[in-house]
Protein backbone atom coordinates (compact mmCIF):
# COMPACT_ATOMS: atom_id res chain seq x y z
CA UNK A 1 0.00 0.00 0.00
CA UNK A 2 2.69 2.22 0.65
CA UNK A 3 4.90 4.35 -2.33
CA UNK A 4 8.25 5.40 -1.91
CA UNK A 5 8.05 9.06 -3.18
CA UNK A 6 11.40 9.84 -2.98
CA UNK A 7 13.10 7.82 -6.03
CA UNK A 8 11.98 7.35 -9.31
CA UNK A 9 10.40 9.88 -11.92
CA UNK A 10 9.37 12.99 -10.32
CA UNK A 11 6.58 13.59 -12.82
CA UNK A 12 5.44 10.32 -12.73
CA UNK A 13 5.27 10.87 -8.92
CA UNK A 14 3.23 13.70 -9.35
CA UNK A 15 0.58 11.44 -11.73
CA UNK A 16 0.70 8.56 -9.99
CA UNK A 17 -0.40 10.81 -6.41
CA UNK A 18 -2.45 13.70 -7.38
CA UNK A 19 -5.00 11.47 -10.20
CA UNK A 20 -6.28 9.12 -7.20
CA UNK A 21 -6.12 12.85 -5.04
CA UNK A 22 -7.74 14.88 -7.68
CA UNK A 23 -10.53 12.14 -8.15
CA UNK A 24 -11.08 11.83 -4.59
CA UNK A 25 -11.60 15.71 -4.65
CA UNK A 26 -13.73 15.76 -7.43
CA UNK A 27 -16.33 13.05 -6.12
CA UNK A 28 -16.20 14.80 -2.85
CA UNK A 29 -17.25 17.90 -4.32
CA UNK A 30 -20.19 16.01 -6.20
CA UNK A 31 -21.55 16.01 -2.47
CA UNK A 32 -22.45 19.83 -2.98
CA UNK A 33 -23.05 19.84 -6.60
CA UNK A 34 -25.25 16.76 -6.66
CA UNK A 35 -27.10 18.72 -4.03
CA UNK A 36 -27.99 21.83 -5.94
CA UNK A 37 -28.25 20.20 -9.25
CA UNK A 38 -31.08 17.66 -7.86
CA UNK A 39 -32.81 20.41 -5.60
CA UNK A 40 -32.80 22.45 -8.00
CA UNK A 41 -34.94 20.52 -10.54
CA UNK A 42 -37.18 19.87 -7.75
CA UNK A 43 -37.23 22.89 -5.39
CA UNK A 44 -37.25 27.05 -6.59
CA UNK A 45 -34.96 29.48 -6.11
CA UNK A 46 -35.32 29.48 -2.45
CA UNK A 47 -34.54 26.07 -1.84
CA UNK A 48 -31.31 26.28 -4.03
CA UNK A 49 -30.40 29.36 -1.86
CA UNK A 50 -31.13 27.19 1.44
CA UNK A 51 -28.84 24.31 -0.08
CA UNK A 52 -26.17 26.70 -1.96
CA UNK A 53 -25.83 28.88 1.52
CA UNK A 54 -25.55 25.88 3.94
CA UNK A 55 -23.05 23.82 1.98
CA UNK A 56 -20.93 26.68 1.50
CA UNK A 57 -21.12 26.69 5.72
CA UNK A 58 -20.00 23.19 5.63
CA UNK A 59 -17.23 23.34 3.01
CA UNK A 60 -15.97 25.53 5.43
CA UNK A 61 -16.07 23.99 7.84
CA UNK A 62 -14.69 20.79 6.26
CA UNK A 63 -11.59 22.74 4.79
CA UNK A 64 -10.34 23.85 8.10
CA UNK A 65 -10.53 20.10 9.36
CA UNK A 66 -8.59 19.29 5.98
CA UNK A 67 -6.03 22.16 6.75
CA UNK A 68 -5.74 21.20 10.30
CA UNK A 69 -5.65 17.41 9.05
CA UNK A 70 -3.00 18.63 6.98
CA UNK A 71 -0.32 18.67 9.65
CA UNK A 72 -1.22 14.74 9.81
CA UNK A 73 -0.06 13.78 6.74
CA UNK A 74 2.97 16.17 6.61
CA UNK A 75 4.26 15.00 9.87
CA UNK A 76 3.36 11.30 8.72
CA UNK A 77 4.94 11.66 5.35
CA UNK A 78 8.17 13.11 7.03
CA UNK A 79 8.50 10.21 9.59
CA UNK A 80 7.73 8.05 6.20
CA UNK A 81 10.43 9.27 4.04
CA UNK A 82 13.15 9.44 7.22
CA UNK A 83 12.15 5.45 7.40
CA UNK A 84 11.46 6.31 11.73
CA UNK A 85 8.14 3.70 12.23
CA UNK A 86 7.99 4.35 15.50
CA UNK A 87 7.44 7.89 15.09
CA UNK A 88 4.95 7.53 12.57
CA UNK A 89 3.04 5.34 14.68
CA UNK A 90 3.12 8.46 17.26
CA UNK A 91 1.97 11.06 15.30
CA UNK A 92 -0.92 8.49 14.23
CA UNK A 93 -2.63 7.44 17.72
CA UNK A 94 -2.04 11.45 18.66
CA UNK A 95 -4.17 12.40 15.69
CA UNK A 96 -6.73 10.07 16.53
CA UNK A 97 -6.90 11.24 19.92
CA UNK A 98 -7.11 14.87 19.16
CA UNK A 99 -9.43 14.64 16.39
CA UNK A 100 -11.83 12.93 18.26
CA UNK A 101 -11.87 15.74 20.41
CA UNK A 102 -12.42 18.32 17.94
CA UNK A 103 -15.14 16.41 16.15
CA UNK A 104 -17.35 16.54 19.18
CA UNK A 105 -16.83 19.73 20.60
CA UNK A 106 -17.22 21.03 17.15
CA UNK A 107 -20.61 19.05 16.40
CA UNK A 108 -21.40 20.38 19.75
CA UNK A 109 -20.58 23.90 19.43
CA UNK A 110 -22.07 24.34 16.15
CA UNK A 111 -25.47 23.10 16.86
CA UNK A 112 -25.91 25.12 19.66
CA UNK A 113 -24.86 28.50 16.72
CA UNK A 114 -27.33 27.49 13.68
CA UNK A 115 -30.14 29.68 13.90
CA UNK A 116 -26.65 32.55 14.61
CA UNK A 117 -24.98 31.05 11.59
CA UNK A 118 -27.50 31.43 9.57
CA UNK A 119 -29.01 35.20 10.55
CA UNK A 120 -24.92 36.15 9.69
CA UNK A 121 -24.96 35.00 6.64
CA UNK A 122 -27.80 37.25 5.75
CA UNK A 123 -29.96 34.16 4.41
CA UNK A 124 -32.76 35.63 2.60
CA UNK A 125 -36.31 35.30 4.40
CA UNK A 126 -37.56 32.67 1.63
CA UNK A 127 -34.46 30.81 2.47
CA UNK A 128 -34.08 30.40 6.22
CA UNK A 129 -35.70 27.70 7.75
CA UNK A 130 -34.51 25.19 5.05
CA UNK A 131 -31.28 26.59 5.37
CA UNK A 132 -31.62 25.59 9.23
CA UNK A 133 -32.62 22.15 8.64
CA UNK A 134 -29.60 21.62 6.13
CA UNK A 135 -26.77 22.85 8.50
CA UNK A 136 -28.64 21.27 11.86
CA UNK A 137 -28.55 17.44 9.71
CA UNK A 138 -25.21 18.05 8.67
CA UNK A 139 -23.66 19.53 12.46
CA UNK A 140 -24.91 16.27 13.54
CA UNK A 141 -22.63 14.14 10.51
CA UNK A 142 -19.44 16.36 12.06
CA UNK A 143 -18.01 13.63 13.58
CA UNK A 144 -18.30 11.84 10.36
CA UNK A 145 -16.73 13.98 8.11
CA UNK A 146 -13.34 14.08 10.74
CA UNK A 147 -13.21 10.61 10.83
CA UNK A 148 -12.94 9.84 7.44
CA UNK A 149 -10.81 13.15 6.47
CA UNK A 150 -8.76 12.17 9.30
CA UNK A 151 -8.52 8.53 8.14
CA UNK A 152 -7.49 9.97 4.40
CA UNK A 153 -4.62 12.14 5.88
CA UNK A 154 -2.99 9.31 7.56
CA UNK A 155 -3.27 7.20 4.27
CA UNK A 156 -1.31 10.05 2.45
CA UNK A 157 0.50 10.62 4.65
CA UNK A 158 1.89 6.68 4.09
CA UNK A 159 1.77 7.50 0.18
CA UNK A 160 -1.31 6.38 -0.31
CA UNK A 161 -3.97 8.63 -2.22
CA UNK A 162 -5.83 5.62 -3.87
CA UNK A 163 -7.64 4.15 -0.69
CA UNK A 164 -9.36 7.24 0.09
CA UNK A 165 -10.45 7.77 -3.83
CA UNK A 166 -12.49 4.27 -3.10
CA UNK A 167 -13.89 5.11 0.14
CA UNK A 168 -15.55 8.63 -1.14
CA UNK A 169 -16.52 7.34 -4.54
CA UNK A 170 -18.49 4.55 -2.79
CA UNK A 171 -20.34 7.24 -0.49
CA UNK A 172 -20.50 9.73 -3.42
CA UNK A 173 -22.61 7.57 -5.24
CA UNK A 174 -24.96 6.20 -2.30
CA UNK A 175 -25.46 10.44 -1.95
CA UNK A 176 -26.79 10.51 -5.19
CA UNK A 177 -29.20 7.86 -4.83
CA UNK A 178 -30.07 9.64 -1.57
CA UNK A 179 -30.62 12.64 -3.00
CA UNK A 180 -33.57 11.99 -5.31
CA UNK A 181 -34.96 9.49 -2.79
CA UNK A 182 -35.00 12.44 0.03
CA UNK A 183 -35.47 15.38 -2.58
CA UNK A 184 -37.12 14.23 -5.86
CA UNK A 185 -39.33 11.07 -4.26
CA UNK A 186 -40.01 12.22 -0.89
CA UNK A 187 -39.70 16.01 -1.55
CA UNK A 188 -37.68 17.09 1.82
CA UNK A 189 -36.02 19.91 -0.12
CA UNK A 190 -33.04 21.28 1.76
CA UNK A 191 -33.54 18.82 4.92
CA UNK A 192 -33.52 16.08 2.49
CA UNK A 193 -29.84 17.19 0.62
CA UNK A 194 -28.19 17.06 4.08
CA UNK A 195 -29.78 13.60 4.90
CA UNK A 196 -28.56 12.23 2.10
CA UNK A 197 -25.10 14.05 2.40
CA UNK A 198 -24.49 13.24 5.84
CA UNK A 199 -25.37 9.28 5.58
CA UNK A 200 -23.16 9.33 2.49
CA UNK A 201 -20.43 10.29 4.96
CA UNK A 202 -21.02 7.53 6.87
CA UNK A 203 -20.56 5.12 4.90
CA UNK A 204 -17.38 6.41 4.02
CA UNK A 205 -16.32 6.20 7.21
CA UNK A 206 -17.22 2.39 7.51
CA UNK A 207 -15.90 1.55 4.28
CA UNK A 208 -12.38 2.85 5.89
CA UNK A 209 -12.57 1.81 9.01
CA UNK A 210 -12.80 -1.71 6.97
CA UNK A 211 -9.89 -0.92 5.17
CA UNK A 212 -7.79 -0.08 8.00
CA UNK A 213 -8.27 -3.44 9.59
CA UNK A 214 -7.77 -5.65 6.26
CA UNK A 215 -4.81 -3.95 5.20
CA UNK A 216 -1.45 -4.06 6.64
CA UNK A 217 -0.21 0.07 6.59
CA UNK A 218 3.19 -0.56 8.06
CA UNK A 219 1.99 1.41 10.94
CA UNK A 220 1.27 -0.43 14.38
CA UNK A 221 -0.20 1.84 17.05
CA UNK A 222 0.01 0.87 20.53
CA UNK A 223 -2.30 2.10 23.47
CA UNK A 224 1.10 4.40 24.24
CA UNK A 225 0.73 5.79 20.66
CA UNK A 226 -2.92 6.94 21.65
CA UNK A 227 -2.10 9.04 24.62
CA UNK A 228 -2.05 12.35 24.48
CA UNK A 229 2.07 13.50 23.73
CA UNK A 230 2.67 17.45 24.07
CA UNK A 231 5.42 16.93 21.69
CA UNK A 232 3.96 14.90 19.21
CA UNK A 233 0.14 16.84 19.09
CA UNK A 234 2.10 20.33 19.40
CA UNK A 235 4.34 19.49 16.06
CA UNK A 236 0.56 18.09 14.44
CA UNK A 237 -1.00 21.59 15.55
CA UNK A 238 2.45 23.81 14.36
CA UNK A 239 1.46 22.72 10.76
CA UNK A 240 -2.21 22.14 11.15
CA UNK A 241 -3.22 25.39 12.84
CA UNK A 242 -1.94 27.48 9.85
CA UNK A 243 -3.76 25.75 6.94
CA UNK A 244 -6.48 25.74 8.91
CA UNK A 245 -7.08 29.63 9.36
CA UNK A 246 -5.85 30.46 5.72
CA UNK A 247 -8.48 27.71 5.15
CA UNK A 248 -11.15 29.07 7.22
CA UNK A 249 -10.50 32.58 5.98
CA UNK A 250 -10.60 32.04 2.63
CA UNK A 251 -13.63 30.64 3.19
CA UNK A 252 -15.22 33.51 5.20
CA UNK A 253 -14.05 35.46 2.31
CA UNK A 254 -16.09 33.30 0.33
CA UNK A 255 -18.77 33.85 3.18
CA UNK A 256 -18.84 37.81 3.03
CA UNK A 257 -18.90 37.89 -0.76
CA UNK A 258 -22.38 35.61 -0.45
CA UNK A 259 -23.62 38.16 2.34
CA UNK A 260 -22.77 41.14 -0.01
CA UNK A 261 -24.75 39.08 -2.76
CA UNK A 262 -27.69 37.96 -0.38
CA UNK A 263 -27.87 42.00 -0.11
CA UNK A 264 -28.84 42.13 -3.54
CA UNK A 265 -31.65 39.87 -3.67
CA UNK A 266 -32.44 36.57 -4.49
CA UNK A 267 -31.59 36.60 -7.67
CA UNK A 268 -27.91 37.11 -7.30
CA UNK A 269 -27.51 35.12 -4.38
CA UNK A 270 -28.60 32.26 -6.07
CA UNK A 271 -26.45 33.02 -8.68
CA UNK A 272 -23.35 33.64 -6.25
CA UNK A 273 -24.16 30.40 -4.88
CA UNK A 274 -24.36 28.29 -7.92
CA UNK A 275 -20.61 29.66 -9.21
CA UNK A 276 -19.22 29.05 -6.04
CA UNK A 277 -20.15 25.42 -6.26
CA UNK A 278 -18.53 25.23 -10.24
CA UNK A 279 -15.62 27.32 -8.67
CA UNK A 280 -15.19 24.48 -6.07
CA UNK A 281 -14.99 22.27 -8.44
CA UNK A 282 -13.03 24.38 -10.89
CA UNK A 283 -10.46 24.82 -7.86
CA UNK A 284 -10.01 20.78 -7.94
CA UNK A 285 -6.36 20.60 -9.82
CA UNK A 286 -5.01 23.36 -8.01
CA UNK A 287 -6.13 21.97 -4.60
CA UNK A 288 -4.90 18.48 -5.60
CA UNK A 289 -1.69 20.27 -6.49
CA UNK A 290 -1.33 21.43 -2.91
CA UNK A 291 -1.80 18.20 -1.07
CA UNK A 292 0.45 16.70 -3.42
CA UNK A 293 3.05 19.12 -3.35
CA UNK A 294 2.78 18.75 0.54
CA UNK A 295 2.54 14.93 0.69
CA UNK A 296 5.20 14.60 -1.73
CA UNK A 297 7.21 17.14 -0.04
CA UNK A 298 7.08 16.06 3.19
CA UNK A 299 8.39 12.79 1.83
CA UNK A 300 11.61 13.96 -0.23
CA UNK A 301 12.21 16.43 2.60
CA UNK A 302 12.47 13.48 5.11
CA UNK A 303 14.03 11.70 3.22
CA UNK A 304 17.03 14.64 2.54
CA UNK A 305 16.00 15.26 -0.69
CA UNK A 306 14.86 19.20 -0.53
CA UNK A 307 15.91 20.04 -4.38
CA UNK A 308 13.78 17.29 -5.66
CA UNK A 309 10.98 18.41 -3.50
CA UNK A 310 11.68 21.88 -5.05
CA UNK A 311 11.54 20.33 -8.30
CA UNK A 312 7.71 18.59 -7.39
CA UNK A 313 6.89 22.32 -6.63
CA UNK A 314 7.38 23.68 -10.05
CA UNK A 315 6.11 20.69 -12.03
CA UNK A 316 3.25 21.31 -10.38
CA UNK A 317 2.90 24.90 -10.97
CA UNK A 318 2.93 24.14 -14.39
CA UNK A 319 0.33 21.63 -14.49
CA UNK A 320 -1.88 24.20 -12.38
CA UNK A 321 -0.79 27.05 -14.66
CA UNK A 322 -2.00 25.38 -17.63
CA UNK A 323 -5.09 24.07 -16.43
CA UNK A 324 -6.24 27.32 -14.84
CA UNK A 325 -5.82 28.98 -18.40
CA UNK A 326 -7.61 26.56 -20.91
CA UNK A 327 -10.64 26.35 -17.83
CA UNK A 328 -10.47 30.83 -17.66
CA UNK A 329 -10.61 31.12 -22.04
CA UNK A 330 -13.30 28.16 -22.67
CA UNK A 331 -15.23 29.69 -19.72
CA UNK A 332 -15.70 33.13 -21.91
CA UNK A 333 -17.73 31.18 -24.50
CA UNK A 334 -19.97 28.86 -21.86
CA UNK A 335 -20.66 30.24 -18.64
CA UNK A 336 -24.25 31.02 -18.90
CA UNK A 337 -24.81 27.60 -20.40
CA UNK A 338 -22.81 26.29 -17.25
CA UNK A 339 -24.98 27.78 -14.66
CA UNK A 340 -28.14 26.40 -16.40
CA UNK A 341 -27.59 23.54 -15.90
CA UNK A 342 -27.88 23.94 -12.30
CA UNK A 343 -30.89 26.14 -12.66
CA UNK A 344 -34.39 27.06 -14.87
CA UNK A 345 -34.60 30.84 -13.79
CA UNK A 346 -32.93 32.56 -16.69
CA UNK A 347 -31.74 35.44 -14.61
CA UNK A 348 -30.22 33.42 -12.08
CA UNK A 349 -28.04 31.84 -14.99
CA UNK A 350 -27.68 35.48 -16.23
CA UNK A 351 -26.01 36.71 -13.39
CA UNK A 352 -24.35 33.48 -12.81
CA UNK A 353 -22.53 33.82 -16.50
CA UNK A 354 -21.46 36.91 -15.12
CA UNK A 355 -19.53 36.30 -12.23
CA UNK A 356 -17.97 33.35 -13.33
CA UNK A 357 -16.71 35.11 -16.65
CA UNK A 358 -14.49 37.75 -14.15
CA UNK A 359 -14.02 34.56 -11.07
CA UNK A 360 -12.55 32.07 -13.43
CA UNK A 361 -9.12 33.55 -14.02
CA UNK A 362 -8.41 32.95 -10.49
CA UNK A 363 -8.24 29.35 -10.93
CA UNK A 364 -4.79 30.68 -12.59
CA UNK A 365 -3.56 32.04 -9.63
CA UNK A 366 -5.05 30.26 -7.20
CA UNK A 367 -3.45 27.06 -8.94
CA UNK A 368 0.75 28.96 -8.27
CA UNK A 369 -0.24 29.91 -4.91
CA UNK A 370 -2.14 27.07 -3.70
CA UNK A 371 1.46 25.02 -4.86
CA UNK A 372 3.57 27.36 -3.00
CA UNK A 373 0.85 26.87 -0.27
CA UNK A 374 1.89 23.09 0.01
CA UNK A 375 5.41 23.56 -0.46
CA UNK A 376 5.81 25.54 2.56
CA UNK A 377 3.97 22.66 4.06
CA UNK A 378 5.80 20.29 3.54
CA UNK A 379 9.07 22.32 4.59
CA UNK A 380 7.26 22.67 8.14
CA UNK A 381 6.96 26.85 7.33
CA UNK A 382 3.02 26.69 6.54
CA UNK A 383 2.78 29.78 8.49
CA UNK A 384 3.67 32.00 5.24
CA UNK A 385 0.63 30.07 3.60
CA UNK A 386 -1.53 31.61 6.44
CA UNK A 387 0.34 34.68 6.02
CA UNK A 388 0.21 35.11 1.63
CA UNK A 389 -3.70 34.67 2.38
CA UNK A 390 -4.46 36.41 5.17
CA UNK A 391 -2.73 39.61 3.38
CA UNK A 392 -4.58 39.02 0.10
CA UNK A 393 -8.21 38.48 1.65
CA UNK A 394 -7.90 41.60 4.24
CA UNK A 395 -6.54 44.01 1.84
CA UNK A 396 -7.82 43.16 -1.37
CA UNK A 397 -10.61 40.26 -2.04
CA UNK A 398 -13.05 41.60 0.38
CA UNK A 399 -12.58 45.48 -0.39
CA UNK A 400 -12.61 44.53 -4.05
CA UNK A 401 -15.73 42.80 -3.98
CA UNK A 402 -17.26 44.85 -1.49
CA UNK A 403 -16.60 47.99 -3.52
CA UNK A 404 -17.54 46.23 -7.01
CA UNK A 405 -20.54 45.57 -6.13
CA UNK A 406 -20.95 48.86 -4.91
CA UNK A 407 -20.16 50.58 -8.07
CA UNK A 408 -21.12 48.26 -10.31
CA UNK A 409 -25.03 47.43 -9.11
CA UNK A 410 -26.33 45.74 -12.37
CA UNK A 411 -23.38 43.03 -13.28
CA UNK A 412 -21.60 40.36 -10.88
CA UNK A 413 -18.44 40.47 -13.37
CA UNK A 414 -16.18 42.96 -11.67
CA UNK A 415 -16.98 41.34 -8.46
CA UNK A 416 -14.99 38.26 -10.01
CA UNK A 417 -12.21 39.88 -11.25
CA UNK A 418 -12.05 41.60 -7.95
CA UNK A 419 -11.52 37.80 -6.49
CA UNK A 420 -8.67 37.21 -9.46
CA UNK A 421 -6.69 40.34 -7.88
CA UNK A 422 -6.68 38.61 -4.51
CA UNK A 423 -5.17 35.35 -5.85
CA UNK A 424 -2.41 37.94 -7.80
CA UNK A 425 -1.60 39.00 -4.87
CA UNK A 426 -0.91 36.00 -3.15
CA UNK A 427 1.16 34.46 -5.96
CA UNK A 428 3.77 37.83 -5.50
CA UNK A 429 3.45 37.00 -1.90
CA UNK A 430 4.73 33.77 -2.38
CA UNK A 431 7.41 34.53 -4.43
CA UNK A 432 9.26 36.87 -2.42
CA UNK A 433 8.87 34.24 0.32
CA UNK A 434 10.45 31.21 -1.40
CA UNK A 435 13.34 33.52 -2.26
CA UNK A 436 13.63 34.02 1.24
CA UNK A 437 13.65 31.07 2.39
CA UNK A 438 16.35 30.02 -0.66
CA UNK A 439 18.66 32.89 0.71
CA UNK A 440 17.88 31.49 4.20
CA UNK A 441 18.51 27.71 3.23
CA UNK A 442 22.11 28.49 1.49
Amino acid sequence: MERNLTTGSVWKNIFYFSLPYLLSYFLQTLYGMADLFIIGQFDGAAGTTAASIGSQVMHMITVMIVGLAMGTTVTIGQAVGAKDRKQASRFTGNTVTLFLGVAVVLMVVLLLLVRPIVSVMSTPSEAAAGTVSYLTICFIGIPFITAYNIISSIFRGLGDSKSPMYFIAAACAANIILDYVFIGALQLGPAGAALGTTLAQTISVILALIAIRKRDTGIKVTKSDLRPQPPVIGQILKIGIPIALQDSFIQIAFIVITIIANRRGLTAAAAVGIVEKIISFLFLVPSSMLSTVSALGAHNIGAGKKKRAEQTMWYAVMIAVGFGLIAAVTMQFISVPVVSLFTTDSEVARLGGQYIRGYIWDCIFAGIHFTFSGYFCACGRSEFSFLHNIIAIVLVRIPGVYLTSLWFPDTLFPMGIATACGSLTSVVICLFVFRYLKRKAS
